[in-house]
């Protein structure tokens, strides 16, 4: 390749891949079928994935947002096949992921009240098929970690809250999906306080086993803090030096290195200590976490900044990358 052509690369910028935050060449594949309407390829890895919760609770999350809009046609595949852990799950899931774009914007639910009702309608309807999955597979986590979500966007006590995290966290105890949806439940914009959201990701990442990427929980947080306290979302403007210090000790806890290879949220973890670094003005880390995202971004935590894929691109386009 000659300069010119080298100057054009970097003029396009990263090649992006939206929406799979993964390194997993079955589930690329199976998203792909399911958006041609093929759903066998999506069952295939669903039922692979079972008694590995950190690789299914991926599948199942990518392959709910890619037949969102289109869940009955899991339902026609139930129809022959009631017993299917797999299926019951993955529908559960859909309608989960399906009801979250209906949540109406908090500032104007009260002239949305009928939004809200079918917000909460759609809720609803994806709890049976969790429970259904819970009870066939009674050692998943992942069926427990969507309750979870429903939990949250139902808005239910904390004390139905806490129950969900217990039934997920004692199946799984380092699921990293789970230990995200606590932190979720713990932050100040869902009803927690910044302390104990902050307590949780550090003890997380403090007791996370080899290879995991819960310490990414400790940015997580601290996103969460700026995004609840709706401080101007500025480059340079977004951590303190003391948050800025608890991210890179965090970021020291985490080495990739694993037996069995990459966590499957690793994409993930780089995209967001690769985030945290870079608006910290950090840019030789920031550099050499979103280096081994390979294009892909993560909703999280580039949504906090606006559209994840504008800023991912920007933040690659400002390094070099």
């Amino acid at each position: 390749m000659g300069v010119i052509e080298v100057d054009r690369a970097r003029a396009r910028g990263p090649r992006v891949i939206p929406d799979r935050p993964w390194a997993d060449t079955m589930l690329d594949g199976a998203v792909e079928a399911v958006s041609r309407g093929d759903l066998r390829p999506a069952a295939a890895v669903l039922a692979d994935s079972r008694g590995d919760p950190e690789t299914r609770s991926v599948r199942v999350e990518a392959l709910s947002r890619a037949v969102m809009g289109a869940s009955r046609s899991i339902e026609a595949l139930l129809a022959h096949d009631q017993g299917n852990p797999d299926l019951w799950l993955w529908l559960g899931r859909a309608r989960l992921e399906e009801a979250w774009e209906l949540r109406p914007d908090v500032r104007a639910r009260a002239v949305q009240a009928d939004r809200l009702h079918a917000y909460r309608s759609a809720m609803e309807r994806a709890r049976q098929p969790l429970l259904t999955a819970a009870g066939l597979a009674q050692s998943d986590p992942v069926p427990w970690e969507c309750l979870m979500w429903l939990a949250i966007g139902l808005d239910r006590p904390r004390a139905d809250k806490d129950a969900v995290w217990y039934e997920c966290s004692r199946r799984w105890p380092t699921l990293y999906s789970g230990a995200l949806a606590r932190l979720i439940t713990l932050s100040p914009g869902w009803g927690g306080t910044a302390q104990e959201m902050l307590g949780f990701a550090r003890s997380a990442a403090a007791h996370a086993p080899e290879g995991s990427p819960l310490p990414a929980l400790v940015p997580l947080a601290h996103f969460e803090i700026v995004a609840a306290g709706r401080t101007p979302m500025s480059r340079g403007g977004w951590f303190s030096f003391d948050a800025q210090r608890d991210i890179v000790s965090a970021a020291a806890h985490w080495a990739e290195r694993r037996i069995g290879g990459a966590h499957p949220r690793s994409v993930e973890a780089h995209n967001v200590f690769g985030a945290a670094f870079y608006l910290s003005d950090l840019r030789r880390p920031a550099r050499g976490h979103l280096a081994r995202t390979g294009g892909r971004f993560s909703r999280l935590p580039w949504s906090h900044l606006g559209d994840p894929a504008q800023q991912y691109r920007r933040a690659c386009a400002r390094l070099n990358l």
